[in-house]
């Protein structure tokens, strides 16, 4: 079945599964998610893609595991802080790829637009203000 990943994410789950999920509504749309997806615990992996024009205006966490970023297009420059609060920049072109650390919050800057895939662990997912 075809579907859109820039609207609706798609969860990889225990066992080699995959199926598409809801259209993705903000940090909000977390809770859900976690719960239709409980029985994967903190193994199942969420894949999104989205099109960005503007500096993020949140900061997000996953304390379950490794977040993999792919920058398809355009150029996204990640910040990343650690849990002493000391920050560092990681810039990327389309192709290139970085890992958003376990329990490390991150945000991102975008210099004019960027598509970037996400592959998520999405379990416990925090989000703050920037």
């Amino acid at each position: 079945m075809k579907h859109n990943l820039a609207t609706h994410p798609v969860h990889l789950g225990l066992g080699g599964t995959a199926c598409a999920e809801p259209e993705f509504s903000g940090m909000d749309w977390y809770g859900p998610y976690i719960a239709r997806h409980a029985a994967d615990g903190a193994e199942g992996r969420l894949v999104s893609m989205y099109s960005f024009t503007q500096d993020w205006d949140s900061w997000e966490m996953h304390p379950e595991g490794e977040e993999v970023v792919v920058c398809l297009d355009g150029e996204i420059t990640l910040i990343q802080e650690d849990a002493q609060g000391v920050r560092q920049e990681v810039a990327l072109n389309a192709g290139e790829c970085a890992i958003n650390p376990r329990g490390v919050w991150h945000t991102a800057n975008v210099a004019a637009s960027a598509r970037v895939l996400f592959i998520t662990a999405g379990w416990n997912t925090q989000g703050r203000a920037r």
